[in-house]
């Protein structure tokens, strides 16, 4: 390594990222995301979209609810409608997740909804089910608004269904083809089934499978 060159940024211990993410911050008034997450809270996150591209489709519906300890907190939930500025949802999203263009018509503007979601979420570590779609679709809004992406840590609920069931093979058997789909993951972790596809429900289903494998693990 050069004298002046650095590591990446993913690589920096905690407090010297809280402190990058300050230095690029555009608004003060979101300082509070980097600053020490309550002990044992965590925030499972689930959005709704127009659809499956990153580059062009929106954000139709946000849910998150917070987890503390070995509980999910259902009465501290956020769930909201949100309305595309440019792409209506498409017939296979609405398929999915029952949101028409007339039921959004009332929704937030997203830039709005994010503000809101961020004061929810504040310094908490994020859960989620393919969670790195979510944030993907959510970043498009919170870089320009921050300045940095979302500086929350993510957790994978899929990865950590993973890890769970290859704990239960022989070594031979471990790393092979392992069933991630969430009915599959709720199923198998004897876990209560919501209707899929609403972003409260799905963002509630996660918290559950994620407070079930930090229980098994």
């Amino acid at each position: 390594m050069q004298p002046f060159d650095r590591p990446p940024v993913a690589q920096w211990g905690p407090a010297l990222r809280r402190w990058w993410g300050r230095r690029r911050l555009k608004d003060p008034h979101f300082r509070f995301l980097w600053d020490t997450a309550p002990p044992d809270e965590w925030v499972s996150l689930d959005c709704e979209t127009t659809g499956l591209d990153r580059q062009r489709d929106e954000i139709v519906a946000i849910g998150a609810v917070r987890i503390r300890g070995n509980r999910v907190m259902t009465s501290e939930r956020l769930e909201l409608l949100v309305q595309p500025a440019l792409r209506k949802p498409s017939a296979d999203s609405v398929r999915i997740h029952q949101l028409r263009e007339q039921d959004l018509a009332q929704g937030l503007p997203a830039e709005d909804a994010v503000r809101q979601l961020l004061h929810f979420i504040g310094p908490r570590t994020l859960v989620g089910y393919y969670l790195e779609f979510d944030v993907a679709m959510l970043n498009r809004v919170v870089q320009p608004l921050l300045g940095t992406p979302l500086p929350q840590p993510q957790i994978e609920v899929s990865a950590m269904y993973y890890d769970h069931v290859n704990r239960q093979r022989p070594p031979e058997q471990r790393h092979g083809y392992t069933d991630l789909r969430f009915a599959t993951l709720m199923g198998d972790l004897e876990l209560p089934q919501r209707p899929a596809h609403d972003a409260v429900s799905d963002a509630v289903m996660a918290a559950l499978a994620f407070v079930k494998l930090r229980a098994i693990a």
